[in-house]
């Protein structure tokens, strides 16, 4: 039985009390403009400026897949930009989607939502553009997030 939440409804617009962070998967060539994150585009401009700001300074930090970085959008809201696709588009070796990656990135998330108290919301991440399959993606979560007491919902878009 899984411990995942399942709802419809907008993952950018989690309604329960506490703190929050909204987790979605980002590419690892600083592209940013289809899929999920043109609705947190839309709701905060923090999320993709910071995207973009921690690629273009990656020769010094910590971009890459499997990283994580947290943004905070609202008092008890923050973002959380997972690196875990290789470019955007599927050619010779596959789909985006790299599942050791977000595997990596849900480990580290957890660290974050443990420190902050926080429930964790998202999409079903990977599934989208970067080709993944939930079936693969729904065990990590499971495993990095829900079993270790963090409240975990997943939102399908209306």
């Amino acid at each position: 039985m899984s411990g995942i939440t399942y709802l419809r409804g907008d993952a950018t617009a989690p309604s329960v009390k506490g703190v929050k962070i909204i987790a979605h998967v980002c590419n690892d060539i600083g592209g940013w403009g289809k899929g999920f994150v043109l609705a947190l585009s839309r709701r905060w401009p923090e999320p993709e400026a910071a995207y973009r700001a921690w690629h273009r300074e990656r020769a010094t930090n910590d971009f890459g897949l499997g990283a994580v970085r947290l943004v905070q959008v609202e008092r008890y809201v923050w973002v959380a930009n997972m690196i875990g696709q290789r470019g955007v588009r599927t050619g010779s070796k596959g789909v985006p989607v790299r599942y050791e990656a977000i595997d990596e990135a849900l480990e580290r998330l957890a660290v974050h939502a443990r420190e902050l108290g926080a429930s964790v919301h998202l999409p079903r991440i990977g599934c989208g553009l970067a080709g993944g399959t939930w079936s693969r993606i729904e065990p990590l979560v499971e495993k990095r997030l829900a079993r270790q007491g963090i409240s975990v919902t997943v939102y399908d878009h209306d």
